[in-house]
């Protein structure tokens, strides 16, 4: 057996080395060019409600997305953007404002210059920038107004809106072909072409490769990682990945988690957003929280605290764990906006809840601060382990608060001024 054969002797214990990629500003965000990959989101307001908008955006900030993209479809929606820009601008929030263009964009772009200013970057469908004679010259106003402005462009091509002429031209070429190949295959390469033959005439226009990003969207999995190893392969812009019409729930975030996971891991990917469907009533803030636990799970960045918990089993009648789990977690999560600046590196924190003496007290050392709760039939007690020692040892009915309340001491010690690892003390 060779070597990539035995998976206990594998090179595999990171992810491959990035995708090399020009790098791009979108207002103070770089994108791309070895720097840190970018999560963004996007809005579901009506970009018309300028309130309604700026709150969505903020929530999207809040929860950490570093980019936000709003809807431009109409008059309205152009004249109402700089009034969000500085709505925002009003709460401190300088988050880029990417305006979402299709169809009329370089109308609205050069009817509304206010609009044009204002958002830090343009993202142009090549597949409905304009029809037929029109496609050049409409795809040519807004690269032309995005020149003017200094403002970079993400190219977006999409398997649901895909260029017509391109595809009838490649599929004709393919069906005289010796050797065709599947309709699948053929549309992915009008994908990939879409997207390089329009930065191509960008930079024709003009725009320089560092204010290009490119993207090239489906909502199949496996045609998704086959879309962008091939994009990759064959240039270095930017990349933006994405699996559009992901779904909802768990389809979403698995099928998003497995399509980009596996991108990422290869190199590839410079910004990403998950696009979940959300629940009826639903958190806005969801598809920013995968993004994140993905891009952290992977080992790529660290954005909050991990709690680690176990799944639970018949030795763990008890919800105690599961509820404590939730409400640390939770609480962290609600802390770190503050926690950002009050306690720097507090992200990398590490804490294990555990339910029972089999993995608890092994996980919990191998945690910055973890408890191992009793499980059914053990003793009362419920060791803590601070720094891979045991701390002390929680009885009776406050273990949960008492165990919160060493966490928030021990993110204070470690992490706040005058900062010292705390001293741990073996009972």
């Amino acid at each position: 057996m060779n070597k990539l054969e035995n998976p206990l002797d594998s090179d595999l214990a990171g992810p491959a080395p990035r995708h090399r990629t020009t790098q791009v500003k979108v207002g103070d965000v770089a994108v791309g060019g070895g720097a840190p990959i970018v999560v963004q989101s996007m809005t579901n307001t009506d970009t018309a409600d300028i309130d309604g908008t700026i709150a969505q955006v903020a929530a999207l900030a809040r929860a950490g997305s570093e980019m936000v993209r709003i809807t431009v479809d109409r008059e309205e929606a152009a004249a109402a953007v700089p009034h969000i820009r500085d709505g925002l601008a009003k709460r401190g929030i300088t988050t880029p404002l990417i305006g979402d263009f299709h169809y009329i964009g370089h109308k609205l772009l050069a009817a509304y210059p206010a609009c044009a200013e204002a958002l830090a970057k343009y993202r142009i469908n090549p597949g409905n920038v304009g029809f037929k004679d029109k496609r050049d010259t409409q795809f040519a106003d807004i690269i032309e107004i995005a020149n003017r402005n200094s403002k970079p462009v993400r190219i977006g091509a999409n398997w649901g809106s895909l260029d017509q002429e391109l595809l009838t031209k490649l599929m004709d070429e393919n069906a005289a072909s010796a050797n065709p190949r599947d309709v699948r295959a053929v549309t992915r390469e009008a994908m990939v072409q879409s997207a390089l033959l329009s930065a191509a005439r960008a930079e024709e226009l003009g725009m320089p490769k560092d204010r290009i990003i490119l993207s090239a969207k489906v909502s199949a999995v496996q045609d998704l990682i086959a879309v962008y190893q091939d994009l990759a392969s064959r240039s270095d812009y930017a990349i933006h990945l994405g699996l559009t019409e992901a779904g909802m729930g768990t389809k979403g975030i698995v099928a998003s988690s497995a399509a980009l996971g596996i991108l990422l891991q290869q190199g590839i990917g410079d910004t990403i957003r998950i696009s979940l469907t959300p629940e009826p009533g639903g958190d806005r803030t969801r598809e920013v929280q995968v993004g994140q636990e993905l891009l952290q799970t992977m080992g790529f960045r660290t954005f909050v605290p991990l709690v680690a918990a176990c799944p639970g089993c018949g030795r763990t009648t008890s919800t105690t764990f599961q509820e404590l789990a939730r409400s640390i977690q939770d609480f962290i999560r609600d802390e770190m906006p503050a926690w950002k600046t009050k306690y720097p590196g507090v992200e990398e924190l590490n804490v294990a809840v555990m339910g029972c003496i089999v993995n608890g007290p092994g996980e919990s050392k191998h945690a910055n601060i973890g408890i191992s709760l009793p499980g059914t039939g053990e003793a009362p007690a419920a060791p803590v382990f601070v720094d891979g020692k045991k701390f002390r040892t929680l009885r009776g009915p406050t273990i949960s608060a008492d165990f919160k309340a060493l966490v928030i001491d021990y993110i204070d010690q470690r992490y706040g001024q005058g900062a010292k690892a705390p001293v741990t003390a073996a009972e």
